[in-house]
């Protein structure tokens, strides 16, 4: 598998908050943490009820690859988001991912964030 394309691809899912086709890149088992839910989300179920809550809270959000590393087992990804918030104003937050796959499909997904000035 090409982990930037998968990256890639996973983001951009992201950025069009689609549910439905986040859900194909994990495992139906997942484990999903991120600072709204450090204890973590598990399986599709939860994690796809906390996705279609946050999608609805949040204003537009494109995130952009920016490095990918390859670790045993998985990937550790860094992006950058720009929000696009209801005023006109944008901000920027910066990303990374830690990545846990079997085969194609995320089994653990820890996601830490912060803001960019």
């Amino acid at each position: 598998m090409d982990l930037a394309e998968f990256n890639s691809a996973w983001l951009r899912a992201w950025s069009d908050k689609d549910t439905a086709k986040l859900l194909t890149f994990y495992h139906p088992e997942t484990l999903y943490k991120d600072g709204q839910v450090p204890a973590g989300l598990n399986g599709h179920k939860a994690l796809a009820g906390y996705l279609d809550n946050l999608f609805k809270m949040t204003p537009p959000m494109e995130y952009v690859p920016d490095e990918v590393w390859p670790i045993p087992g998985g990937f550790c990804g860094r992006w950058i988001c720009t929000i696009s918030l209801p005023d006109g104003t944008r901000r920027k937050m910066r990303g990374f991912d830690l990545v846990l796959l079997d085969g194609d499909k995320i089994t653990l997904n820890e996601v830490y964030t912060h803001n960019l000035p």
